[in-house]
């Protein structure tokens, strides 16, 4: 039996001094190989467990595993085992896409080699040649979109972690972004994805966790979560088991 990508238990954490999302004893499992979403309201605590599975943020109780690794124990083993693409851009935008993936290849140990073999790939599958020596400055929100998560698989990474990677670009761009992260998944990376976009969830995701106050109300596939509450899309999934309320 394989080991479980993502095994949480019992997880506390609260932010310091300040309100807002906490978790008291909660669990997840994500198998590997998986499409697994995030999908809550604003402030449902979807972008705080990404920070927390990451080592971003330190956690008081309980433990997380990725791929077998308790992160509180073996924080540097497990860099290389995931990568990350956070909802913020983590670029150096002065440089080009180029030199922005040669940096970010050092970083993740690999030799020169490596480094121009996979960014001329990522570069290439992400239709990123014709600009990959401009400054990232010019670049429109797709293109930096893209950029983005060719940084984050740069290493060829076992586990991926995706938080809102389609914000704010066109219909191209995210059909494009969503058939590069399926083709990333078939090739055995599991992906761990957080969106407000809920069509997505459909087209992605295998199985989707539904977040609500740092609690999962909800842990099943699309079809049939759809299928148990009645609904015909996921939008109208959403709203029945969050509400209506703002969340701003």
């Amino acid at each position: 039996m394989s080991i479980p990508a993502i095994t949480i238990q019992k997880l506390a954490f609260h932010y310091p001094r300040s309100e807002g999302v906490c978790f008291e004893n909660f669990n997840l499992e994500i198998q590997a190989g998986e499409r697994f979403g995030l999908f809550g309201p604003n402030g449902a605590g979807k972008t705080t467990l990404i920070h927390l599975m990451t080592g971003l943020l330190k956690y008081r109780e309980g433990s997380i595993r990725l791929l077998g690794h308790e992160i509180s124990r073996h924080p540097k083993s497990i860099n290389s085992l995931f990568g990350f693409v956070p909802q913020d851009f983590s670029y150096y935008p002065e440089l080009s896409p180029r030199e922005n993936l040669a940096f970010y290849g050092a970083w993740y140990g690999l030799d020169r080699k490596q480094i121009k073999t996979r960014t001329d790939e990522l570069l290439e599958v992400l239709g990123l040649s014709d600009v990959g020596d401009r400054f990232l400055q010019s670049f429109s929100g797709g293109m930096k979109r893209r950029v983005n998560l060719a940084i984050g698989v740069m290493h060829r990474p076992k586990l991926l972690f995706l938080d809102e990677p389609t914000v704010g670009v066109d219909v191209q761009s995210r059909h494009n972004i969503i058939e590069y992260l399926k083709s990333q998944n078939k090739s055995g990376t599991t992906l761990v994805y957080t969106s407000h976009q809920m069509e997505e969830a459909a087209i992605l995701c295998n199985k989707i966790a539904l977040m609500d106050d740092g609690k999962i109300i909800a842990h099943d596939s699309p079809e049939a979560l759809m299928q148990k509450h009645g609904y015909e899309d996921m939008e109208g999934l959403f709203l029945a088991l969050t509400g209506k309320r703002f969340r701003d």
